[in-house]
Formats: C-alpha cells, structure tokens, sequence
C-alpha cells in the first residue's frame, strides 16, 4: 500500500477565484519560502482550490509547518488577501478519470488492475452529455477509491 510521505496540502478559500499555476509557483517561492531543490512535486487540484506539495524529507515539512502555523496569506492581483490553510496530506478518498477505453474493457477488470492501488468504492462509466443526439459510453471512467496515488 502506498502513503504520501512529506506532503503538504495548502487550500486555498473556496469563495475566491482560481489563482493560475504561475501565480502558486510564485507564492511557494516568495511566501512559503520554499526552493525548487527542496521540493520533489507539486499538484494543482483547481476545483478543490488545492495545492500538494511534495517536500523532500519531513524535516521540511516539519519546519514549514511551524513557521506558517499552518496558515499563509495569498495577496490577489487586486490587493485582496485571503488565507491558505495548509496541513500535512493524507490519503483519503480519492477520485481518478481514466480515459479512452475500449468498451471490452470491464469493471472487474478495472477493479483488479487498481487493487494493488487502493480499495476502489465505485466505478462509474461515463456517458456523452444530453447535448448530444447519442447518449452512449464515451470510453471514459471515473472511479473512487481510497489510498490512490494519482
């Protein structure tokens, strides 16, 4: 089974714009202090206002936790702040799309394949939206489970 090992999640306020990836990659350089020799990932999860944050050993993100409390301001363009929340990552239920399909590809079969993965809660096929004349499969799935590394 796999687990995040040193990994922040920093959430941004839901109410509040998107911040663009560039403007993330800033605010961990300039606010959070953190260098790009320190860091091994970074993940954007826009819907969530999300932002995991892979540190190179714990000792990072032990000092990083200390040092912000476990919060952040983010300054926006227009001179708003509002606060970054950030906490140490934990698995949790998770959500991955798994696209183009063959539609001989079965659940079980996609069950198995993610098993060494994570417990996998549901599988749901993915039809074309109501716009359209054929509401058929569209060779995609969204599957939820817990413990999946993306």
């Amino acid at each position: 089974m796999a687990e995040l090992l040193n990994t922040i999640i920093c959430t941004f306020d839901p109410t509040i714009p998107r911040v663009t990836a560039c403007d993330i990659h800033d605010w961990i350089q300039q606010v959070l202090s953190i260098t790009e020799q320190t860091v091994s990932m970074i993940q954007i999860d826009g819907i969530k206002r999300q932002v995991f944050i892979k540190l190179i050993n714990n000792a990072y993100v032990q000092a990083l936790l200390r040092e912000t409390n476990g919060q952040a301001e983010y300054k926006h363009h227009n001179g708003v702040l509002s606060i970054v929340n950030i906490a140490i990552a934990g698995m949790g239920t998770k959500r991955v799309r798994i696209t183009n399909l063959p539609p001989e590809v079965k659940e079980h079969s996609i069950r198995t394949a993610l098993t060494p993965f994570g417990t996998v809660l549901a599988v749901i096929e993915e039809l074309w939206p109501k716009k359209y004349i054929q509401v058929v499969p569209g060779g995609m799935c969204q599957i939820s489970g817990r413990y999946f590394l993306c």
